[in-house]
């Protein structure tokens, strides 16, 4: 992996949404292109949600997510503290305004790993869609995304045909607001598939154009001289 930083994918405060249903391997896929962005010395910071669920085994407070009561979860969400929130599986989720804006606002770029109901949220934000690209992760079928949240062991017969009703709907009703679409049948590859994305609409970004009007300046500068 390089360690160089190119003028091509500076931070440019841009915000990244990834999303699909549970068991599509987004999160997997989030952890190899922030380790590949932070080999090129432009990291992107990953926005912890917070959640009313419990911690799951190996998760940590501050890390995986900011584990909160429902109370208190309803209050700041009625506050205006989330930039999206959503019920997900009877659980609650929500992502900070506060972090992500300030990270945005000094030309971070932010990576976000959230539900379909949150990306729609975004996606309808006239603030943060001009500064975001969307991705939606999926498996190569409905019968592989069963076999990988069977194969989680993670959760009840109930939670699992609800978790595959809930994908189905996504995919009905929810991938036309996204900007890529991503099948995951091959991790290093889908991999591959999500930092061009990232890249291509960093390309596009207010950063990337200015770069050039400097570049262009400098070199009439540079004839004139």
């Amino acid at each position: 992996m390089s360690n160089r930083s190119s003028i091509n994918i500076s931070p440019s405060g841009t915000l990244i949404v990834v999303s699909g249903p549970s068991g599509a391997g987004k999160t997997t896929l989030v952890t190899h292109v922030r380790e590949y962005f932070e080999g090129l010395g432009n990291p992107l910071h990953f926005s912890v949600s917070h959640t009313t669920r419990e911690p799951r085994t190996g998760e940590h407070a501050g890390v995986d997510y900011h584990f909160v009561g429902r109370d208190a979860f309803l209050q700041m969400a009625n506050h205006g503290e989330f930039i999206e929130w959503a019920n997900v599986h009877g659980h609650m989720y929500g992502t900070s305004v506060r972090e992500v804006e300030v990270r945005l606002g000094s030309g971070q770029d932010v990576i976000l790993d959230i539900d379909v109901q949150g990306a729609r949220q975004i996606a309808s934000n006239e603030s943060l869609k001009p500064r975001s690209v969307s991705v939606f992760v999926f498996t190569p079928s409905f019968d592989e995304l069963e076999a990988r949240i069977r194969g989680r062991g993670l959760n009840t017969e109930e939670q699992i045909q609800m978790r595959l009703a809930e994908a189905r709907r996504e995919v009905e009703h929810g991938i036309q607001f996204y900007d890529y679409v991503i099948i995951n049948d091959d991790v290093e590859i889908a991999t591959d598939c999500l930092k061009a994305a990232i890249i291509a609409r960093k390309l596009q970004s207010s950063g990337a154009k200015q770069t050039v009007r400097e570049l262009a300046h400098r070199f009439r500068e540079d004839k004139v001289g």
